[in-house]
């Protein structure tokens, strides 16, 4: 088998399956008795049932682990007649008794797993009650003993569940949706459900539990309320009642007609059958309010029943059920429909308003989102969806709708972030009072949210984005497969239409909104906390924050977005830039020792020329007085520090008078950085300074002149061959333009492109001439097809027009000549021959 299964340790009975893999043991039977073994298995593999049903289908190999998960939680020892045969094949078994252990296993499974009622737990005693009898038959032919034939004890078949609803079987069925998307167990199989340890063996809640479960209801999943009309409830009659109805042998007529055949199996049946209905097709039109009246379901009732008549022979079986169930569906339809509306009332009150309610001038309905009044803070209405609409028998109106929770209402890890307006749907069906509607709004999924808006809804209403449910037992966010899967059943088919943005619009995620929540002792160990509750029929007040290990299947939070770096100032203007004049030489020689310039000691030993230009006029305020002032206060190398009104240190004046060498300046002098830059832009508008005049240093001649000469040339100098040390930016920012020669493909790659372009065009062009070639090809073929299909048309028209027109004279002549009309007809037809060759002479 392709299935592993697994194996534990405290298995009660040892088996002889590993891993899917059958052992090679040393068996103890005998040559005769493995075609006996192999004979059991024959006859139950080709036993049918009177009516030619086979019951051992559903056991000839394992239940799928992919489709059934649930089944392998239950059944512990899974196993198949696949598994015997191949254990047969392999002479696996030790002793008679391994063969009827695992023969045994398979109803045994199938009664543990299955429902009393069920198709699957009838055909396990059927095939129970043939290896009994055939072992029997070993017994009194004296091949195995009355203990090799004695069914083993593999432990207690629960008790059959006494009450089942089908109705509750329906909301099952309903919830496989939603539950295939937050990754649960889907049950195509209906397993038996298990007694809470809340409830005791009558069935009622215990006095200890009670508060814990009036707590756990706020949370719990719900559906939407039953609301049937009057055809509703008649209808779902009538499909319960087609489903009792069952064989001789305890088998339900209508199980052949559950689902319709797989099309891969049977693609003969799509073919001759235009319209394929079965049981669940009409039971998903039924759930999706597509019927309007019992007719109008009686009348795909009957062409499910005419659909297996057509296909099936005569004297199969299924043709004869499909007789017998449409005269007993059509006796019970009668019944149905001959009951007053009152007997279908609800339980409960509950009056159904399938078209909506009416408040003022306005309409909602179901499929509407809408704003409802929340008790627990006015300031953030619960976003709904309404699913139904009702009265109760007083008159008042009510919406049953969907909550959709908010960011701050979840319990999630610290760091998760979420769209902007997004919301989470939860499993929360809740009746509210139609004057709780405060107005209306949208939720829109993911996909579409960034491509345009709803057009019919009002500019001024707030729209919602959605991605994930929300499981509230395990605080989880399940990404959303396919949207219809969350809308009510009545708009699932119906779309909206759209007002599409110019361009797609990216999206953006923000923190949490309550990531304040975390207390600095919350560990990943810690428990999950709990939300705060407020009113009852409210979302809570807040959710809450944890550290726990990130789930798998959630993504990481972004990465924060960086801070763009500030805009550069404008330079100043350019009538402000002056070159400085000629300095005269250095008169000491002590200024060689300040030749380098490798440390900010020796930068103050600079001299300051006479840089202060003649004023010509007010210098210009910079765009950006902040990051001028940021970077005007930095000190980049070799430039002086520039004087601040916040130290002591105060710099150079250029003046005529050099000395021999400039005071030394301890790093101390320098302004901090803190004192040097202001990030607050508050503070610096305060604190805003017009830029002092531009200035110009240079070196002295002796440190001039320690810099080699290929160097300086890269600078600005003055006349004295200087190198220029500026406090702003220079004004010529015009890159130097570097000879040689311009970058480029060579000639040989550009004429390998060319060629390789021409080739791509003589292979479109040539595709496009085979293309056109065969089109031509189909329009002459379809149309030499359609003019002989013309033709032999018009000609089978022709016969059929001369041959009635024959028959009609026929009759003319033996009214009026009796038994010689045919003598007279051939004398009449040569007549006109010889008028139709005289006419054709004068021609």
């Amino acid at each position: 088998m392709a299935e592993k299964k697994d194996q534990t340790d405290d298995t009660p009975v040892p088996t002889t399956e590993k891993d899917g893999v059958v052992e090679q043991t040393q068996s103890d039977l005998t040559a005769e008795q493995w075609p006996m073994l192999q004979s059991i298995l024959t006859k139950v593999y080709q036993h049918r049932t009177e009516d030619g049903y086979d019951p051992s289908r559903l056991f000839h190999k394992k239940v799928n682990k992919r489709a059934i998960p649930a089944y392998y939680e239950i059944i512990k020892e899974p196993i198949a007649l696949s598994t015997i045969k191949a254990s047969i094949h392999t002479k696996s078994y030790k002793t008679v008794r391994e063969f009827v252990r695992d023969f045994a296993l398979i109803p045994h499974n199938a009664q543990v797993y299955n429902r009393p009622d069920s198709g699957a737990y009838q055909d396990a005693l059927i095939i129970k009650g043939l290896l009994e009898s055939e072992l029997q038959k070993l017994v009194e032919k004296k091949a195995i003993s009355e203990d090799d034939a004695k069914l083993p004890d593999l432990g207690e078949i629960p008790a059959p569940d006494e009450g089942v609803d089908e109705d509750a079987e329906d909301e099952d069925e309903d919830d496989e949706d939603d539950e295939a998307e937050e990754g649960a167990e889907v049950k195509k199989k209906r397993g038996r459900g298990k007694r809470t340890k809340s409830q005791k063996q009558d069935g009622t809640a215990s006095d200890d539990n009670k508060s814990e479960d009036d707590a756990d209801n706020r949370k719990k999943r719900n559906r939407p309320p039953r609301v049937d009309t009057p055809t509703e409830a008649r209808i779902k009659n009538i499909i319960k009642a087609l489903r009792r109805i069952k064989s001789t042998s305890g088998q339900l007529k209508v199980a052949h007609f559950e689902r319709l055949p797989d099309k891969q199996q049977m693609p003969d049946y799509f073919t001759s059958i235009k319209n394929p209905i079965a049981v669940d097709t009409l039971k998903r039109k039924l759930k999706r309010k597509k019927y309007a009246s019992v007719d109008q379901f009686m009348n795909d009732v009957k062409q499910m029943f005419e659909n297996a008549k057509f296909y099936n022979e005569d004297d199969s079986q299924i043709h004869k059920y499909a007789v017998e169930l449409q005269d007993a569906v059509e006796l019970i339809a009668a019944e149905e429909t001959s009951k007053p509306d009152a007997d279908f009332a609800m339980e409960d009150g509950r009056l159904p308003l399938p078209n909506g309610i009416m408040r003022g001038e306005e309409h909602f309905k179901i499929g509407d989102w809408v704003h409802i009044q929340n008790a627990n803070d006015l300031s953030k209405p619960i976003v709904t969806q309404i699913y139904r609409t009702w009265q109760d028998t007083s008159g008042n109106e009510y919406v049953n709708a969907c909550w959709y929770y908010r960011p701050e209402q979840t319990i999630h890890r610290f760091d998760k972030h979420f769209y902007e307006k997004e919301v989470v749907k939860t499993g929360q069906y809740r009746d509210h009072r139609i004057d709780e509607v405060l107005d209306r709004c949208f939720v829109m999924f993911i996909t579409r949210y960034s491509k345009g808006r709803p057009r019919d809804l009002p500019p001024d209403r707030e729209i919602y984005v959605c991605e994930s449910r929300y499981n509230e037992e395990k605080h989880t966010f399940n990404k959303i497969k396919t949207w219809a899967s969350c809308l009510p059943d009545e708009v699932r088919d119906k779309d909206y239409q759209m007002i599409a943005f110019t361009q797609q619009q990216k999206l953006k995620k923000v923190p949490s909104p309550i990531a304040y929540l975390l207390k600095d002792e919350q560990k990943e160990e810690d428990d999950l906390p709990k939300p705060q509750w407020g009113a009852d029929n409210a979302p809570p007040k807040i959710g809450a924050v944890h550290k726990r290990p990130r789930d798998p299947k959630d993504s990481p939070p972004p990465q924060p977005t960086p801070t763009p770096s500030p805009e550069p100032p404008p330079p100043p203007p350019a009538a402000l830039v002056q070159r400085p004049p000629q300095l005269p030489p250095a008169s000491t020689p002590s200024n060689m020792a300040n030749g380098g310039f490798t440390s900010r000691e020796k930068l103050s030993s600079f001299t300051a020329t006479a840089a202060r230009p003649t004023p010509i006029g007010t210098p210009s305020q910079p765009n950006n007085p902040q990051s001028y002032r940021s970077q005007q206060s930095a000190n980049p190398p070799h430039t002086m520090p520039r004087q601040t009104s916040t130290t002591n240190y105060s710099a150079h004046t250029p003046s005529t008078n050099y000395p021999s060498r400039a005071p030394q300046q301890s790093a101390s002098s320098y302004p901090a950085a803190s004192q040097r830059y202001q990030p607050s832009s508050t503070l610096a508008a305060q604190n805003y300074q017009n830029p002092p005049t531009p200035e110009v240093w240079s070196l002295t001649d002796a440190a001039n002149g320690s810099i080699p000469p290929d160097i300086r040339e890269q600078f600005q100098c003055d006349e004295g061959n200087r190198v220029l040390f500026w406090t702003t930016p220079p004004m010529d920012t015009t890159p130097k333009v570097e000879e040689g020669p311009v970058l480029g493909h060579s000639a040989r790659y550009l004429a390998a492109k060319l060629r390789k372009g021409e080739k791509l065009r003589e292979k479109r062009k040539h595709e496009e001439a085979m293309l056109a070639e065969q089109r031509e090809k189909r329009l002459k073929v379809g149309s030499e097809e359609m003019l002989a299909k013309a033709k032999a048309t018009a000609s089978q028209a022709l016969a059929a027009w001369e041959q009635r027109m024959r028959s009609a004279i026929e009759v003319d002549y033996k009214a009026l000549y009796g038994n010689e009309w045919e003598k007279h007809l051939g004398e009449e037809m040569a007549r006109v021959r010889n008028l139709g060759g005289m006419g054709s002479r004068a021609a």
